[in-house]
């Protein structure tokens, strides 16, 4: 695989302004939603009471979502290929009236390929190839986030769940969830009703073609909860792409 077409999926274009995916910053909101209710069908409990529960919890993420459209922050995205770190890409966000998340990048913009006409052809079906083989990678972790609240269900029913408590968080794991033989972990705060973490351990095709996904959550001075970095593993192209989101200010 050749490294510029590797930088093609991670590193989005150099222009003025990108609105970038923005499922990630609805992470917690999306798992927060899905959770409770299927939770509260795995462990039963008073009807009126969950109601409440999930009515309570759909406001916080309501809430939480305003207070981060006030907010615009750095995203630095590190691409690893075959353990060579390469340059990495730093845009400014925030969230535009449409509610999507607009990326400026910060920086100069990338060189341009060497060489010749035949190396930039080679090149080129190279960057074609990564990138139809990461849409299949987005396909396939659309799977697993956000959690489908049946499919978690599903799991429980199917003997495929466990709880694994520590001081002060809930793992809640998933056997077999969305393929044989993969495993999704949510880890949850019952204190703060707030998701800490996603990792998802699936693969494409084969078990050896390995997709790890890793999403950590954390919490602003103002209590409002975002994705802090998100760490893709992609095992059969020995590509591993870390997005780091730093610096948040108040814009609104």
């Amino acid at each position: 695989m050749n490294r510029a077409a590797a930088s093609t999926y991670a590193m989005p274009p150099a222009t003025n302004t990108s609105r970038g995916n923005h499922n990630l910053p609805f992470i917690a909101a999306v798992v927060l939603v899905a959770i409770v209710p299927a939770i509260a069908q795995m462990g039963g409990g008073a009807g009126g009471e969950l109601q409440q529960k999930i009515a309570f919890v759909k406001q916080s993420v309501a809430e939480n979502q305003q207070r981060l459209h006030r907010y615009q922050w750095v995203e630095t995205t590190q691409l690893t290929l075959k353990g060579d770190d390469k340059p990495p890409k730093q845009f400014l966000c925030q969230y535009g009236p449409d509610g999507t998340v607009q990326k400026t990048p910060i920086g100069l913009p990338p060189e341009p390929p060497s060489g010749g006409r035949l190396k930039q052809r080679v090149i080129e079906k190279k960057k074609e190839e990564m990138q139809d083989y990461m849409a299949q990678v987005k396909s396939l972790l659309g799977m697993y986030v956000p959690p489908d609240p049946q499919k978690m269900e599903q799991a429980y029913k199917a003997g495929k769940f466990s709880l694994n408590p520590t001081p002060g968080i809930t793992n809640f794991i998933f056997k077999d969830y969305a393929q044989p033989g993969d495993q999704m972990v949510l880890a949850f705060d019952p204190a703060k009703l707030a998701v800490i973490s996603l990792t998802v351990d699936t693969y494409m095709g084969e078990a050896k073609d390995g997709v790890k996904l890793q999403v950590q959550m954390a919490l602003l001075p103002d209590g409002t909860s975002h994705v802090q970095q998100t760490v893709l593993n992609v095992v059969a192209k020995k590509v591993v792409v870390t997005t780091t989101n730093s610096d948040y200010q108040k814009i609104r």
